[in-house]
């Protein structure tokens, strides 16, 4: 299947150490001929870490997209009834925000624009990348990986002896996977060593 033409929500939410992995996926959705509109929580905006500046992170993937990210509750609303997304990917998708989507809590633009997608019977896609999933976070990858319309990027353990509950999604699938899921299928194997 061809992407050409695919209106793609991206969320980007604050696992900073990811965003090197994540932000070439947005270039690739654009080469394939995507309209991509951005999404960010306030931490991936407002935070300064040893892995860049929000603001620097933020003009990177505005001059990817060709449009200013889409940063408040207000602004990402008219994704459901006024301007439908065929796909709403959220890489990375922290624990946190995993956690709140999870259990139907909508606090930030990332997590109003998979409502809406979800409330349109579109795919949502995940990519994983929280140091608890298989701690306290397990039971919202359950609630979530049975959901209807919920799909995720291929994940495992990327540092089983120092990190063992940590899981990371394998990035580089990104594309592969929103492939599958607008058609309605979950991309196969989705656990995968990470470790290689």
């Amino acid at each position: 299947m061809t992407l050409k033409g695919k209106h793609i929500g991206f969320g980007i939410t604050g696992s900073h150490c990811t965003y090197s992995q994540v932000v070439p996926e947005i270039e690739k959705l654009v080469k394939a001929g995507c309209r991509v509109t951005v999404f960010v929580t306030y931490t991936v905006k407002h935070t300064d870490t040893r892995f860049g500046s929000g603001r620097d992170w933020v003009a990177r993937v505005e001059e990817i997209s060709g449009s200013p990210v889409i940063d408040s509750i207000v602004d990402a609303e008219p994704f459901g009834p006024r301007t439908p997304l065929d796909c709403m990917v959220i890489a990375p998708l922290t624990g946190n925000s995993m956690s709140k989507f999870a259990n139907a809590q909508t606090d930030s633009p990332v997590l109003m624009a998979a409502k809406a997608t979800l409330r349109n019977g579109n795919p949502v896609v995940l990519g994983l990348s929280t140091n608890d999933g298989l701690s306290l976070n397990l039971q919202n990858i359950a609630k979530l990986i049975v959901a209807k319309n919920i799909y995720f990027i291929p994940f495992g353990q990327d540092d089983p002896i120092h990190k063992p509950n940590s899981l990371v999604g394998k990035m580089d699938l990104l594309l592969d996977t929103v492939e599958s899921a607008i058609l309605g299928k979950q991309i196969q194997p989705i656990l995968v060593d990470k470790t290689k």
